[in-house]
C-alpha cells in the first residue's frame, strides 16, 4: 500500500501528497520533519452575491453563493499547500488545519496550513 493508495485528502491519488488531520498516519512512519507549509488566498465577494447574501440572511437559509465561494477557495488553499509540500520534497501533510478571517472588509482569507514530512510505510 502506497501513499497514492490510502485516500488521504482531496487529490491525493493525483498529487501524491497525503494530507491529514491528524498528528501521523497509520501505518506510516515519519523518516524526515520537513517543516510548516501553508497555502494561503484571499477571495472577494461580487458585488450581486453581496446583494443576494444580504437579502437571504433577512429570511434565513443556506447562502448557496456563498458556501460554494467558501468550498472553491478552501480547495483552493489545499491545492496551494500541496505545490509548497511536493517543492519542498514531502510526500504528505500531517496536522493540517484550516484558518479563516475575514481580510479588511474587501474578502476572505483561507490559509490552510500544516506539517511537511516525509512518510514511509512502516515494517512490521
Amino acid at each position: 500500500m502506497g501513499i497514492d493508495d490510502y485516500g488521504g485528502g482531496p487529490g491525493a491519488e493525483q498529487t501524491g501528497v497525503m494530507v491529514v488531520t491528524t498528528n501521523d498516519a497509520p501505518g506510516y512512519r515519519v523518516e524526515r520533519v520537513v517543516g510548516e507549509v501553508f497555502g494561503l488566498t484571499v477571495r472577494s465577494r461580487h458585488l450581486g452575491s453581496q446583494i443576494g447574501a444580504g437579502l437571504k440572511s433577512m429570511i434565513g437559509g443556506e447562502l448557496r453563493g456563498l458556501t460554494k465561494t467558501l468550498v472553491q477557495t478552501r480547495n483552493q488553499a489545499m491545492e496551494r499547500l500541496i505545490e509548497q509540500a511536493k517543492a519542498r520534497g514531502a510526500n504528505a501533510v500531517l496536522a493540517m488545519r484550516f484558518d479563516v478571517t475575514e481580510a479588511a472588509d474587501i474578502g476572505t482569507e483561507v490559509c490552510a496550513y500544516g506539517t511537511a514530512v516525509v512518510l514511509a510505510p512502516q515494517t512490521s
